[in-house]
């Protein structure tokens, strides 16, 4: 069965080159070592909530914009594999002190999918 990781981060809308610099560098190890598809999404229509939102979750400030970020792989047991590999990878070495976001906010989890129409 198909696992994803999920992702939501904050990133200053200065910074979308950089972050999209680094997330395709990261896509294509992540890929090399078996996910089956990286989706970047750069938050255009979100809204604020009465409750909570996307931007609470994060604790967006002014001038962030939301990510909402997938990665899709045959299975958990991929998954798990391929997250050790690409930890180990020398093309993301060092990539943690040049993020182009505050990564203490990200938000992730990993799901079992439900339904894929």
């Amino acid at each position: 069965m198909k696992y994803v990781d999920g992702f939501v981060v904050a990133v200053p809308a200065a910074n979308k080159q950089q972050y999209l610099d680094m997330a395709t560098r990261a896509a294509q190890v992540f890929k090399d070592f078996g996910a089956t598809r990286v989706v970047e999404c750069w938050g255009d229509d979100v809204p604020e909530g009465k409750l909570t939102d996307f931007r609470g979750a994060v604790k967006a400030v002014e001038g962030e914009i939301i990510v909402f970020s997938w990665i899709e792989y045959p299975s958990r047991e991929v998954r798990d594999r391929v997250n050790q590999e690409a930890m180990k990878d020398p093309r993301l070495a060092g990539m943690e002190k040049q993020m182009p976001f505050d990564g203490k906010r990200m938000i992730f989890g990993g799901f079992v999918p439900i339904l894929d129409n």
